[in-house]
């Protein structure tokens, strides 16, 4: 008998989810993890640079994500959260929403010297918003790569992804560095406000 793909994953990360399937729902043990956070962006914003930085403390040489990356944070308002780390590929964006029922924070991370496509990145963070599943879940978004000089500053980022019309939800705009961990501190404070929020 075949194990389905997301069980498979269940039981090495120890995470389930009420919206899983039914295989997960029948075997699921309690939880370590009090809340989830689905972490998303175009390919190449930094997202699996980023976590292995936040989990570790160090850089790391990745690769283009296929499929996804499972990991943990603490937060200094309780509990572990776990992360999923989706690749953001064009034919990987069509699967993000099957991942984010019932996360408790999305987190959308942005290239910011990639001007090019700002406006690819507004798409699909347009489309994650439209989805009702995460109708109303806090938004992060991330501006990677702000150690460098010709980075976009905040302001530029929040209009270039249209966030002024973002009414249905709290969000915040942080800078950071995933290569040199400039900002990490008040993304993890900022993110634990959004989440106490809800």
């Amino acid at each position: 008998v075949s194990v389905p793909f997301c069980l498979s994953i269940c039981l090495i990360t120890s995470m389930f989810y009420s919206s899983c399937c039914p295989s997960c729902q029948q075997i699921a043990p309690p939880s370590p993890f009090s809340d989830f956070m689905v972490l998303v962006g175009l390919d190449g914003a930094g997202k699996s640079t980023l976590l292995h930085r936040l989990q570790r403390g160090e850089l790391a040489h990745t690769t283009p994500t296929v499929g996804f990356n499972v990991g943990s944070l603490e937060l200094d308002s309780g509990p572990e959260l776990a992360v999923w780390d989706i690749g953001g590929q064009g034919g990987m964006r069509a699967q993000w929403g099957d991942h984010m029922e019932e996360c408790d924070a999305l987190l959308f991370m942005v290239d910011g010297v990639d001007r090019v496509r700002i406006g690819e990145a507004r798409g699909a963070l347009e489309r994650v918003l439209g989805d009702e599943r995460v109708s109303g879940v806090p938004l992060m978004v991330l501006v990677n790569k702000m150690d460098l000089p010709e980075a976009m500053g905040l302001q530029e980022v929040t209009g270039g992804l249209g966030l002024e019309q973002c009414w249905d939800r709290d969000w915040d705009v942080q800078g950071c560095s995933a290569h040199n961990g400039l900002g990490l501190q008040e993304v993890l404070g900022s993110l634990a406000t959004l989440i106490r929020k809800r």
